[in-house]
């Protein structure tokens, strides 16, 4: 099976204690697609502007990604500068260029619309929604989203939700929008909000899944050289998706092994700038490390 995308495509300018790059490859989309295309055929919709440098289209498709759906736009790219102290957990954001993703409309396909497989990475609500009409009959969709449209989109948000099987959201964004802090019990009030699985990034400190019927939290695979954390949340994600997709039955088992595969797809990201060290995966690596993880489970 196949999976599609919606998210962003930028270019981001990261400053962390290991050094400072600038314009790289980044965005929720992109990460997310360069774990999830190492299980299933990854589709992206997003778009670019005409500065977005041509390197890193010929780059995406030599990884494999179908870029049919990546509309390009008279304007500036999308950016985002942010920089990381000692402690990798927070991005401090410094600045944000919407730039073409202001007037980006969402299309897909024919042949794309009848994607059983969807996530709806971290844009507006409205464009997650937009998208969601296009498809005949999804089999399992999943949507992440940000503090931001939390706070300024609420009601769409709500509406998407309502319409998804597995929410991903980090602490932060949880306890925001469910006014609960403790995790547990903002866990249970966002199931109620429409997702059947709620699935609750806690950065260093791993993991927590929610299904209702069954609770699941394990820690981060254990890194200490981290470089940049700049979108681990959406590897994880692209790697859970990912992994779900092979999946005939999503069964607690299989629900397990993705969040193993999805942590350590994410342990590999904070080892590098962007792209650095997910775009060089393969399963056999992947293997390697999550028997290493496993292994901390063992007494």
């Amino acid at each position: 099976m196949s999976i599609i995308v919606l998210g962003t495509i930028g270019l981001d300018t990261v400053k962390t204690p290991v050094n400072l790059k600038k314009d790289i490859l980044g965005g929720s989309a992109v990460h997310f697609s360069m774990a999830a295309k190492i299980f299933t055929k990854v589709n992206l919709v997003s778009c670019i502007g005409s500065d977005f440098p041509r390197k890193y289209k010929i780059f995406l498709k030599n990884k494999g990604i179908d870029l049919r759906s990546v509309s390009v736009i008279k304007g500036e790219n999308f950016r985002w500068t942010g920089e990381y102290t000692k402690d990798f957990n927070c991005a401090i954001t410094k600045k944000t260029v919407i730039g073409v993703l202001g007037s980006f409309k969402p299309d897909i396909t024919n042949d794309q619309r009848k994607i059983k497989n969807i996530f709806l990475a971290n844009v507006d609500p409205k464009l997650q929604l937009s998208l969601l009409k296009k498809f005949t009959s999804p089999r399992l969709v999943a949507c992440d989203s940000m503090n931001y449209w939390i706070e300024n989109s609420k009601k769409d948000l709500l509406r998407v939700l309502k319409k998804v099987q597995i929410f991903f959201c980090n602490d932060q964004e949880a306890r925001q929008l469910s006014g609960e802090y403790n995790i547990i019990k903002a866990s249970k009030i966002l199931l109620r909000m429409g997702p059947k699985i709620v699935l609750i990034k806690k950065g260093e400190h791993g993991v927590l899944l929610n299904a209702g019927s069954f609770m699941v939290s394990l820690p981060a695979f254990p890194i200490d050289n981290i470089v940049d954390a700049t979108g681990a949340g959406d590897t994880f994600a692209g790697g859970f998706m990912g992994a779900l997709t092979l999946e005939k039955d999503i069964s607690r088992l299989a629900i397990f092994n993705a969040i193993i595969k999805g942590t350590v797809i994410a342990s590999f990201n904070v080892e590098g700038f962007g792209l650095e060290e997910t775009s060089k995966l393969n399963k056999i690596m992947i293997l390697k490390r999550m028997n290493k993880y496993k292994r901390l489970f063992v007494l």
